[in-house]
């Protein structure tokens, strides 16, 4: 699976750290271009509104505040993103409720196989 997101450039936005490490090691493996994980809101919607990245994969909750303010930038921006929550889906807001989601914990599979399908639908 590596071929197709070699080169791709991802945020990723996660406040665990151990879990931010697991996801970047698992994109570098796939070829991904590394970008550092951002932990927290301020610092993950500044880097929505100037980075240049091909997608993004977004933990619901930051230590406490929730990352919809970045999905928002996101989408005026036109840039694919998932949400990685352990939380039940249902609790997004209606407007988000079709966007991809990964629920944690997953495995590097089903990481790689929904980013994947995220920047397929783009291209």
């Amino acid at each position: 699976m590596a071929a197709p997101l070699k080169g791709l450039k991802v945020l990723v936005v996660e406040d665990n750290y151990l879990i931010a490490t697991l996801i970047e090691q698992i994109l570098i493996t796939a070829g991904c271009i590394g970008l550092e994980p951002i932990p927290r809101l301020a610092q993950a919607t500044e880097a929505a509104r100037r980075g240049a990245f091909d997608a993004a994969l977004l933990d619901v909750n930051l230590s406490g505040e929730r990352v919809y303010p970045v999905a928002e930038i996101l989408s005026d921006r036109n840039i694919p993103y998932l949400f990685m929550t352990g939380y039940s889906v249902e609790d997004l807001p209606a407007e988000y409720i079709e966007r991809p989601k990964l629920r944690k914990p997953f495995k590097p599979e089903q990481l790689l196989g929904a980013l994947l399908n995220l920047v397929s639908v783009r291209v």
